[in-house]
């Protein structure tokens, strides 16, 4: 599967206006579209920080969203939006438990990695860091998404409550750890999210 993130930040005060658009209009211009398999939305209202992700069935279908979405993207963000930065990335490894939970937590560890190391980071997380991540009482979804040509990549995991994400810092800070060592990368972000919503059809 492929993925699209949108990472907005702008004017706290003006964060649900942007949100409101994206679960009306920006989720109908969605399911329009082939091969969509579904979205979630993240926020940071303390700080004015959107995270929208989409998700697809192939990397055409993704591309050929980007086309007819990127009109209408500016629109939808509108006012909030002071900075927007768009990335497509793979879905290399997921995990589905639970269904997540409007107002759970959403924890974003953003990585940078050889791109000749890119299947080692795929086996070592798939391996190593997610059954570590499986035992973590709370956790709906876990996945790793890459961009392999730029050594890039997010390891995204999702909390069915904000206590157990709070809970589980330490536990995912020693996966991250053994994580980084085994696998050759760099942890050059981490950040965590409320959720508005997530709909992903994981399978």
């Amino acid at each position: 599967m492929f993925v699209r993130t949108v990472y907005v930040t702008g004017d706290p005060a003006k964060i649900d206006t942007a949100v409101r658009a994206l679960n009306t209009e920006g989720r109908e211009l969605l399911e329009e579209r082939p091969g969509y398999l579904g979205a979630g939305v993240f926020t940071d209202h303390e700080l004015g920080k959107l995270l929208a992700v989409s998700w697809w069935a192939s990397e055409e279908a993704r591309s050929n969203s980007d086309t007819a979405m990127r009109q209408h993207r500016e629109a939808l963000l509108e006012p909030f939006a002071g900075t927007l930065a768009v990335e497509n990335l793979e879905a290399a490894v997921h995990r589905s438990l639970q269904v997540p939970r409007m107002g759970g937590g959403l924890r974003v560890s953003r990585v940078e990695f050889d791109p000749a190391d890119a299947g080692l980071f795929v086996d070592t997380f798939r391996s190593t860091v997610l059954p570590r991540l499986e035992t973590l009482p709370g956790l709906a979804r876990a996945a790793l998404l890459i961009d392999r040509e730029r050594g890039r990549g997010q390891v995204g995991t999702l909390f069915v409550d904000r206590a157990s994400m709070a809970a589980s810092r330490a536990g995912q800070a020693a996966a991250r750890h053994e994580g980084v060592a085994k696998a050759r990368v760099s942890v050059v972000s981490l950040e965590e999210f409320e959720v508005v919503h997530a709909d992903v059809r994981l399978g």
